[in-house]
């Protein structure tokens, strides 16, 4: 893995490194077998040029933003000007080449970033497991126990590539969680800002209503930094003495079922940030319980998909990934009527969240609720497959519904698979909440400055 942004911008300043030295290093590892089924394809020639052009500025006094020539890696869902967007779908593979970037990816090259290339995805962005079918499943880096472990998904090639120091970011998305399961499960931080601050132009999309174009790497001040390019409306966090934040933590449903590390790490944060000052209460939120019934035909990510999908999937449906299918295929059975008792209901559902929550900075719970599990079981048997699925996606898509902004950081011991902590809050808290997180970081990780 790479250094955060600003020890990697020092080293620049100090001429220890160049840009161009980087995007070789994470070209050769990208070649090697720990980087399998990462890129669908990969552009580091091009990003080489970015780099060197970044260097020669940098040379000549010009300032520069700080992700300016260094690796970014974009998810295959995202359109790339004279590329196929297949959203790793062999549905897609005669698809026209993009004719223009995405809002997103636009910003990037902007900022100056060198796109070193489109990484593997779960089909459609539809799992929070990251298996690919059709491109092979990217190992998860923390695999390190002879076991290959999952990535997490959608956005499974965008954690890997961080995490093997291919990118010092990855552009991706989060419907459910597909940005911060990845994260949790290979020891990223992942932000997902409130949907509408970012835009979705040249997005392949999953559902209209819950995609969130966002990213993951090291840091909350790297995640910072990106949103900053990518996002319509700047953030200017400020982080809070540890003393001033009240966190909730939940007594409904998100603590629930907890692995046996995930519950060690959780519970050692909170003595950690306890002994900080902050303030830690158990709280009740009961419309946590409401979410399985509120969504239980599907919710709005089958129903949108089956909306996209459902004419492709009547001509090309051997060429699906059948679990894939199955989840868009429940969207069929919602009635327009359906749809809009569905929409209704969320906005009274949000108010009531939001009330509960005034008084607090953030919601603090486990990403998710496991460490990664092997890749091997989960192939062959559905079952295990979707039960994975769904709790994987537990803690994270109840913030989804509810229009929030939510990052997840790291919290796991050095001899221990990683473990995502998450704070949530409402729609357009992320300032407030990134300012959280900048403060609180360092206490559930220590030693990430020192690293």
């Amino acid at each position: 893995m790479l250094p955060d942004l600003n020890t990697l911008n020092t080293r620049l300043r100090e001429g220890a490194t160049s840009r161009a030295d980087l995007v070789a290093t994470a070209a050769a590892a990208a070649a090697g077998e720990r980087a399998q089924a990462v890129f669908l394809h990969s552009t580091f020639d091009s990003a080489a040029q970015t780099a060197r052009a970044a260097d020669a500025a940098c040379r000549a006094g010009k300032p520069l933003h700080p992700l300016a020539g260094l690796p970014v890696s974009v998810k295959d869902l995202f359109d790339v000007a004279g590329e196929v967007t297949r959203a790793a779908s062999a549905v897609r593979h005669d698809a026209a080449p993009a004719s223009a970037d995405a809002a997103v990816v636009a910003r990037l090259r902007q900022a100056g970033a060198a796109i070193v290339g489109r990484t593997n995805m779960t089909e459609f962005a539809f799992s929070g497991v990251g298996i690919n079918p059709h491109f092979g499943t990217p190992v998860n880096p923390a695999s390190e126990d002879g076991i290959a472990r999952i990535p997490g998904g959608s956005s499974s090639g965008a954690a890997v590539s961080v995490a093997l120091g291919l990118a010092v970011a990855a552009l991706g998305s989060d419907t459910g969680g597909s940005i911060r399961i990845p994260a949790a499960l290979c020891g990223l931080t992942g932000f997902k800002p409130t949907t509408r601050r970012v835009p979705l132009s040249g997005a392949f999309p999953l559902s209209y209503t819950l995609d969130t174009a966002c990213a993951m790497a090291r840091t909350v001040n790297d995640c910072l930094l990106v949103d900053s390019v990518i996002a319509d409306s700047a953030l200017i966090p400020s982080a809070p003495a540890p003393a001033a934040i009240r966190l909730a933590i939940p007594r409904q449903v998100l603590l629930d079922d907890l692995d046996p590390v995930v519950a060690r790490a959780f519970d050692r944060a909170l003595g950690r940030l306890s002994a900080a000052g902050v303030q830690l209460e158990h709280t009740d939120l009961p419309e946590l319980a409401e979410l399985p019934d509120l969504n239980a035909m599907g919710g709005f990510s089958s129903a949108e998909a089956y909306a996209i999908h459902r004419q492709m999937l009547a001509t090309r449906r051997e060429l699906y990934d059948p679990r894939v299918a199955m989840r868009i295929d429940r969207g069929a059975a919602m009635s327009a009527a359906d749809y809009v008792d569905l929409a209704r209901a969320r906005i009274d559902w949000i108010a009531r969240v939001e009330a509960r929550l005034a008084r607090f900075d953030a919601v603090i719970c486990p990403t998710v609720p496991m460490v990664a599990p092997a890749i091997e079981p989960l192939r062959s048997d559905d079952d295990l497959f979707f039960r994975t699925n769904a709790l994987l996606l537990r803690n994270t898509s109840a913030f989804n519904f509810l229009d929030g902004c939510s990052i997840s950081l790291p919290c796991h011991a050095p001899d221990e698979l990683p473990v995502g902590l998450m704070l949530s809050h409402g729609p357009m808290r992320d300032a407030h909440l990134l300012g959280t997180a900048l403060a609180l970081e360092s206490i559930v990780q220590p030693g990430l400055r020192d690293e």
